[in-house]
């Protein structure tokens, strides 16, 4: 694993959120409101990539030289059907200028490899460099759906650079599965736990993120 391409966020409240998803008596909405504090962190980390501009604004005070978002850039928030959907709502009031575009996997419980039902990335990427992709999804657990999604994006051009991904807990296969077909993508999570059990699900973890999530 290229620990320098995973970048572990790991302050005091996405510990204490954390602990709250995986305890296996929070309910439902104990765990969406854990996993919405801990996505907003992480996204807050993953959006510095975000180019920069100056801008000339006038306060109540004056008038000054100031730094925001580029507004000539492409943002997209490419959640991951449907776990990655607890994303959005966070997403969205961090990054309004933002475009969702959903992306529908769901696992083969025997291979364990992703099985495609919905694709909203069908859109065309003229300047590829100014597009900047943050693709979602709470758990890194195989890889095989992440390596699909990033696919998508980095053969429209979009350098791997401006591709981003965003989970809340990550096993060590999966992120080596990931770094062996995109070695210089970076991947941004709140905890890398120990193995993946003989069912694909990661150990410790927080048992299936999208039933817990959607009390299904």
């Amino acid at each position: 694993m290229n620990k320098k391409k995973v970048r572990i966020i790991s302050n005091p409240v996405v510990l204490l959120n954390l602990c709250t998803m995986r305890d296996k008596d929070t309910d439902s909405q104990g765990v969406r409101i854990a996993a919405r504090k801990i996505t907003r962190c992480l996204l807050y980390e993953a959006s510095k990539n975000l180019p920069l501009v100056d801008a000339e604004i006038t306060t109540p005070l004056t008038s000054f030289t100031t730094k925001t978002v580029d507004s000539d850039i492409n943002i997209i928030i490419s959640p991951i059907l449907r776990a990655g959907l607890i994303f959005t709502d966070e997403a969205i009031d961090i990054l309004p200028q933002a475009c969702i575009r959903h992306i529908g996997m769901y696992r083969d419980e025997k291979t364990l490899k992703p099985v495609w039902y919905y694709n909203k990335v069908p859109m065309d990427a003229p300047n590829p460099e100014k597009f900047y992709i943050y693709i979602t999804d709470p758990m890194l657990a195989t890889g095989n759906s992440l390596i699909e999604a990033i696919k998508l994006y980095a053969d429209k051009g979009i350098p791997i650079d401006n591709i981003k991904v965003i989970c809340i807990i990550a096993a060590p296969q999966g992120i080596e599965n990931i770094q062996k077909h995109y070695p210089d993508i970076e991947i941004i999570t709140a905890a890398v736990d120990d193995r993946l059990n003989e069912k694909g699900y990661i150990v410790p973890g927080m048992g299936d993120a999208g039933d817990r999530i959607f009390n299904t």
